[in-house]
Order: C-alpha cells, then structure tokens, then sequence
C-alpha cells in the first residue's frame, strides 16, 4: 500500500473491513501491553529476517538474491555491518563475488548482469566501512585492496562506471569520518593515483565522489603533507584538478566544483604548494568564468575568495593562513 499512489491508496481503503469496536474497559490493560510489544516484535522479525539473509549468502545458490535483497534493505536492518562481519563466512562470500569477476577487467568483458551483482556485494561492504564498530577491523583486514582493481579500470561502459562508483563509495564511506588511521592506511596503499585516475575520466558522479575522497585526505594534515612533500605528487594533483576545472567551463557540476575549489584551498594552507599554485592556478578560478555557478553557494564563494587570497599573500611574500576556516568555525 505505501507504494500505491495516493488515487489507488484512497481507492484501496474503502475496500478495507470495517473498523472493529472498541475495546472492553476489562481488555484495555492487555490490549496495551500488546500494542507495546508490537514495535519488539516487529524489530525481531526484522532481524531475523536479516539474519536469514546473511546466512544465505553462504549458499551458492541462494546468494544472488540474498545480496540484492540484502543491499535494498541494508538502511532498515539495524546493526547489519557486525552481523555480516562476525557471521561465519560471510565475509569471504563477499570477497568471493569480488575476485570472481577479476577475469572480466582486462580485457573489459564486465556484463552489466555481472556488474550489477558484484556491486550488491560492494553495497554491503560499504555498510561495514560505515559503521563505528567494524570500520577498522575492515580496514586492518586490508578489505580495500580488493577493490583497486576495479578503480584501475579504463573502460567507459555503463558496467564498468557502475563498478567503479560503487567501489569508490566504499571508500568514501571510510574517509567521511575523520581518521588519521584510515588516511594513512589508505596513502600508504596509493590511492591517490587510483583517484585521479577516475578524476581524469569517470562520469561526473565517478569524479566527484574521487575527488571528495581526495579532498578528505588533504583535510586530514598527513594527508596535506604527504601530497605536497614532492614536486611530483603535487603537480599530479594539480594537474588533474586544472584539467577538471577546464571541462566545467563546457559542461558545468557545480557539486564537483565545490569540491575542487575546497581542494585547491587546502593546497593553499601549504607554503611551497600555495607558491606552486600560482603559476597553475586555473584562469577560470581567477577571471570569474566560474562564478555564475557559484551564486547560491555562498561557502563556496568563500572558498574561493579565501584561495586567491592565500595566493595573493604568497606572491608577496606573506604565508598563507587558514582564516576561513576559523571565521567558519570549520
């Protein structure tokens, strides 16, 4: 019914059984208990609903759809990443779906069938990187490398965009809790080229999500540090966050903008890095061919304004501050 349109749900509803009666002043104390007990009842059953589920996951032939109906549901079922990740093998069924479709990535055969299952797995283990209790388990279990391969891909195809956006929301889940443990796991794995990667070439949800994961590790100061500790890195960075801004000019994302503004800002926090910026710096951050996507954005803005100004006292000599960020209270 909740699925119905409001038309049908109303039509619906005068079909239903009359009311019952009241309840006797003698039945009101049990009535009442049990309408107490309903909402238990109902957590039970969800949860053992879930729990079939995982166990499912372990048979071959009922695992398909055990992790699409496990991927739909997973926001309702509460407490799923320690069920799935202290279940009996339940883990290694994930993996299992993982590895099994390694064959399919060079060449690129990746159906979307294929696909699509593999990211229901992908879905759930998003759920575990999420969670309090279970995100640095996952993370000592170097769980993460698994998916590289498929941040490594080339292939335009709707398969492998999929693959590659859901692998990076599991990242993403990891590093959207600020962790110093979790950036250096990830920095000592390279993936900051795995990112820029997709950066140069995924769809704009794909660049996004990259560049958000990217953006966390500069916020985080090991990150910042290790990503301006050589020419190199930096100008990797650089490089790829000018050539994205060049593309917003023909096809604009002002979500992705926001992002690589606040990555670019960041950069500015760094002597050497805010030095390097200006003679890098996009022309299209600094004539105003970018501000029209800004007008509603007013953090954004800041970021901007906050960026040519670090710049503007590096170029005289000046060190570049994080004054934004404390008016902001960020």
């Amino acid at each position: 019914m909740a699925n119905l349109p409001p038309s049908l749900s109303i039509g619906a509803a005068s079909f239903a059984a009359p009311s019952p009666p009241p309840p006797s002043p003698g039945a009101s104390s049990s009535s009442s208990s049990a309408a107490a007990a309903a909402p238990g009842a109902a957590k039970d059953r969800k949860m053992a609903s879930a729990e079939q589920l995982v166990l499912d996951l372990c048979d071959p032939e009922l695992r398909e759809n055990a992790l699409l109906d496990l991927s739909k549901k997973r926001e309702i079922f509460q407490d799923l990443a320690p069920l799935l990740w202290h279940s009996y093998g339940t883990i290694a069924a994930l993996l299992q779906e993982i590895v099994s479709i390694y064959p399919s990535l060079s060449p690129p055969t990746l159906s979307p069938g294929a696909s699509n299952r593999v990211c229901n797995a992908l879905a759930l283990l998003q759920c575990v990187a999420s969670h309090s209790d279970t995100r640095i388990p996952f993370l000592n279990a170097h769980i993460p490398l698994y998916l590289y391969p498929f941040l490594n891909t080339t292939s335009k195809t709707r398969p492998f965009e999929y693959l590659r956006l859901t692998s990076l929301g599991v990242i993403g889940a990891l590093v959207k809790v600020d962790d110093s443990e979790v950036i250096g796991f990830l920095l000592q794995t390279e993936i900051i080229p795995l990112c820029l990667r997709t950066m140069e070439m995924g769809s704009e949800l794909s660049k996004t999500v990259a560049t958000f994961i990217v953006q966390k590790i500069l916020l985080d100061d090991v990150g910042l540090r290790y990503i301006c500790a050589t020419a190199e890195r930096f100008f990797a960075v650089a490089s790829v966050l000018s050539q994205m801004v060049q593309a917003l000019a023909d096809q604009p994302s002002p979500r992705l903008l926001k992002h690589i503004i606040r990555c670019y800002l960041r950069l500015s926090e760094n002597s050497r890095a805010c030095t390097a910026l200006n003679s890098c710096l996009p022309n299209a951050l600094k004539d105003g061919t970018l501000n029209n996507f800004l007008q509603d954005d007013h953090v954004t803005r800041r970021w901007l304004q906050q960026l040519l100004h670090n710049m503007t006292m590096a170029g005289m000599g000046g060190a570049p501050h994080g004054g934004l960020d404390h008016i902001m209270g960020m």
